[in-house]
């Protein structure tokens, strides 16, 4: 049969019940609409939660833990190779979580292809003091240069430039929360105190806020030297030595190498943010879900106006098999007008996901917690359309399948006598 004519047909019964065309046509907007959006938003959040915790975290950690040896000295001796060892449970005296040879380490590192950056670091604990009030923290001696290259460190300083740890001797820039509970104003001094009981007085030259409230009542920062000047060390001591890679997923891969070849401890960013990755995975499931859920209802819309469509047009689909159009030319009739239903809406649905985006993407976002963040993060991705785009087809090619087998098997005799 001519499918031109099929076609003309299939818009002919379309036109005869448009307003319940025009509603499920709404229905499969909406839900594409909604799946964009949802997507798009879900996806922007998971993206900026990710970049409050693991744009600030390393892809591999490298560090000195101190801890007893597996094998004491003695037992590494020959001549006692074959005695009974009762000495147990040696505990470190005067060790320190120093990275030993660290300028050759970071200098070998950062001829390492695979390595995008190094950073190095040094931490202390500490004690905030001003006036009455005392506060348990963490400084964290940085580069501010590399710290700014590899963990966006400027974009987390709410106040000042975080430049100024290098240009003035004896800064900090101190933790919101911490800045808050102490009621300490840029330019003011704190004095720290290490758990040796070394002391130092530090001018704040701004403020650090990362949205994690834990974070910021404990983590300040300061400049390496000054790190090392508050706990009376040499220019070579570092605590830590943190890398970002070309490509994260060798993390654990490369965690391990750098473990066995500088004889030092390493911690991969899957292993330190684990649950975290967990909680995004888990919050686009949702989403997907939600999103598929609703192109379902709408596809049951579909289904059901058809099926009436069919009840009610019974004696047009007895003549036109009457007239010589066979079971799959009627078929085709009843899925050109599910899949006319599915593609409008589909198409609209898909411009106003996108322009709804749009929207959300201009209205203002403000609250203490982030302060850096200034709009609804919503990520635009091409591979949102194409799900949209085609499970709309899909769903109501689906929907229109049943109905359409139902009105190919109808008898145009039995109509005819039933009339």
């Amino acid at each position: 049969m001519n499918l031109k004519l099929i076609l003309d047909i299939a818009f002919s019964l379309l036109r005869a019940r448009w307003s319940q065309t025009l509603v499920a046509a709404i229905g499969v907007t909406f839900s594409i609409t909604m799946f964009i959006a949802l997507l798009s938003f879900m996806s922007g959040l998971n993206d900026l939660l990710d970049g409050l915790m693991l744009n600030r975290t390393p892809h591999v950690l490298l560090y000195n833990e101190i801890k007893p040896a597996l094998r004491q000295p003695v037992q590494r001796s020959l001549k006692y190779q074959n005695s009974y060892h009762f000495i147990s449970s040696i505990r470190p005296s005067k060790s320190l979580p120093q990275i030993h040879n660290s300028i050759a380490i970071i200098e070998a590192l950062h001829h390492d292809k695979r390595v995008h950056g190094v950073a190095p670091k040094v931490f202390v604990q500490v004690f905030y003091n001003v006036g009455t009030v005392h506060l348990t923290g963490e400084i964290n001696g940085i580069s501010p240069a590399d710290e700014n290259k590899l963990f966006s460190f400027a974009d987390y300083v709410t106040e000042g430039n975080y430049m100024d740890l290098n240009i003035i001797p004896n800064s900090i820039i101190l933790g919101k929360g911490a800045a808050e509970t102490m009621l300490i104003a840029r330019g003011d001094a704190v004095e720290v105190t290490t758990v040796r009981g070394d002391r130092l007085r530090l001018k704040v030259v701004g403020f650090f806020q990362s949205g994690i409230s834990q974070i910021d009542k404990l983590q300040s920062y300061v400049s390496v030297a000054t790190a090392q000047k508050l706990l009376g060390e040499p220019s070579n001591y570092i605590t830590d030595i943190q890398l970002k890679l070309h490509d994260m997923k060798q993390a654990p891969f490369l965690a391990k190498e750098f473990e066995n070849r500088y004889d030092l401890d390493a911690l991969d960013i899957q292993t330190a943010n684990s649950q975290f990755e967990t909680g995004s995975f888990v919050r686009t499931i949702i989403s997907y879900a939600v999103g598929i859920t609703l192109l379902v209802v709408a596809g049951f819309g579909i289904y059901n106006i058809l099926n009436m469509m069919i009840y009610e047009k019974m004696d047009s689909i007895a003549i036109l098999k009457a007239t010589g159009f066979s079971g799959k030319d009627v078929k085709l009739i009843f899925l050109a007008i599910s899949l006319s239903i599915g593609v409008f809406g589909g198409i609209t649905g898909l411009i106003f996901g996108f322009g709804l985006s749009e929207l959300i993407d201009q209205m203002p976002f403000e609250t203490a917690s982030l302060p850096t963040v200034k709009t609804y993060p919503i990520h635009y991705d091409p591979f949102f359309y194409l799900i949209g785009g085609v499970f709309s087809v899909v769903t109501t090619y689906l929907a229109g399948s049943f109905p359409a087998r139902k009105a190919s098997k109808v008898d145009p005799v039995e109509i005819i006598r039933g009339k």
